[in-house]
């Protein structure tokens, strides 16, 4: 059986990007996005959950996001959860909803955060890379098994690097996006 698989190949570029896109919802732009308390876990009856799942995150204003607590109990560990996440939010509890209001980005927050975007993007870029590098050796050790032509493995060899290419424009494309996004006020 041939150890190239373009399936995989392709799965495994497209979870790079996936991976990516998840990572850069994350990033605080100047507007409310409900993904931006997506890495908040709480501590509640004895263990640690995510926020989705004791609560409902929603962006009723462009400024400001609502979480309603399903328990009232729960109330005081997701404001402590939120405030200790590291996002600059600062929880006002009203019952069991709990507002955050959005603050405006400094100039230089605006500028770390589109750093942070790089990076996130290099990581991807390096993730596809090394996908494409699985996928090369995979063609030379089919070549060498006989299973495949030399001309089959050049031929196979140009899609390995047009996928690669596609990926990586698509990582741009979606990592230049973000960053606009970040830096205009």
């Amino acid at each position: 059986m041939p150890a190239y698989n373009k399936a995989d190949l392709q799965r495994r570029m497209h979870g790079a990007v996936e991976a990516l896109k998840h990572d850069l919802a994350g990033l605080r732009t100047g507007r409310a996005s409900t993904a931006l308390l997506d890495p908040v876990t709480v501590e509640v009856y004895g263990a640690s959950m995510p926020l989705n799942q004791i609560a409902t995150v929603s962006a009723p204003e462009p400024r400001m996001l609502s979480v309603q607590v399903w328990d009232r109990s729960n109330v005081t560990p997701v404001e402590k959860a939120i405030r200790s996440a590291g996002l600059g939010l600062n929880p006002v509890s009203d019952g069991q909803n709990i507002r955050l209001p959005i603050p405006d980005l400094t100039e230089e927050r605006r500028k770390e955060l589109a750093k942070l975007a790089g990076q996130y993007a290099e990581k991807a870029r390096i993730a596809v890379r090394n996908v494409r590098r699985d996928g090369m050796d995979s063609l030379k050790t089919d070549e060498k098994k006989h299973e495949i032509s030399e001309d089959e493995h050049k031929r196979l060899g140009t899609e390995v690097q047009k996928m690669t290419d596609d990926t990586i424009a698509e990582i741009d494309a979606a990592t230049s996006a973000k960053e606009k996004e970040i830096l205009q006020p």
